[in-house]
């Protein structure tokens, strides 16, 4: 498996972290492509992100306009299998190797809520080359990613006066 260039982000601000690390890869000449999971759909952020292209191009895969948390029981069944295409996109994008990054934006989440499993994991493993870097997002890093991260960055929030943030 090509564990070498896999990096996790994790905590408070993780997506803005590694939106900026794609515009940084863009600006050194490589593409990069984000996929964000479980974050619905608000039209006037993805309006701006679309300006980034074609060097940084930016999917947010909900269906809703809602946050995955606050969809019924049946709409999140549909989520569900549209985050299953979505997940045979990213391997395809591996496999073929058509960008530079990969950015899987709140994967640890598909994770933590049983919409990915270990055996996901390691199909995106399989399908990435060496030339390709992958970087996954999410609130928390999974004991069963813990194996395949080269690099975890955890992001904690301080408040001013030194107490940790909420």
């Amino acid at each position: 498996m090509n564990e070498g260039k896999i990096t996790v982000y994790c905590g408070k601000g993780e997506t803005a972290a590694a939106l900026g690390y794609a515009m940084q890869s863009a600006g050194r000449g490589r593409s990069a492509i984000v996929i964000q999971f479980l974050k619905g759909r608000n039209e006037e952020e993805m309006a701006f992100l679309k300006r980034l292209e074609p060097e940084v191009k930016v999917f947010r895969v909900a269906k809703s306009e809602k946050d995955f948390s606050e969809l019924s029981a049946q709409m999140q069944q549909g989520e569900g299998m549209n985050i299953r295409n979505w997940l045979n996109f990213a391997k395809k994008v591996l496999v073929t190797e058509e960008c530079s990054l990969l950015v899987l934006d709140g994967f640890l989440g598909l994770l933590d809520n049983g919409m990915a499993s270990e055996e996901d994991l390691e199909a995106l493993m399989r399908a990435k080359s060496e030339d390709t870097e992958l970087m996954l997002t999410g609130r928390s890093m999974s004991a069963a990613l813990r194996k395949y991260a080269g690099t975890a960055y955890e992001i904690l929030e301080h408040s001013l006066d030194g107490r940790p943030g909420e």
